[in-house]
């Protein structure tokens, strides 16, 4: 099992279409193979920060996902909504 922790943050006009967003990827995902869970954070320190930990049975599985048209379409319009890039990491769950 993996975990991916990824940092996001949003334009400051942009925090709720963002969280909508990422709700939505959220809901695709957990219809997706390989699938386990998914949690939310909203930085306390800086309103514009959205962290999620999704995990997933394996880095081939997320690897799917993250190819996959399912989340080409959940995501769709994302760049707008961003300050800065994504950070994002892989760890192995244990």
């Amino acid at each position: 099992m993996i975990g991916v922790l990824t940092h996001h943050w949003a334009k400051q006009d942009k925090i709720q279409e963002a969280k909508d967003l990422l709700d939505g990827n959220g809901e695709a995902q957990s219809r997706a193979p390989g699938f386990i869970g998914r949690e939310t954070y909203y930085s306390l320190s800086d309103p514009t920060k959205i962290t999620t930990m999704v995990k997933w049975e394996s880095n081939e599985i997320y690897d799917q996902w993250r190819a996959s048209p399912e989340r080409a379409t959940a995501m769709s319009g994302a760049d707008a909504l961003w300050s800065k890039g994504a950070e994002s990491e892989r760890f192995e769950a244990v």
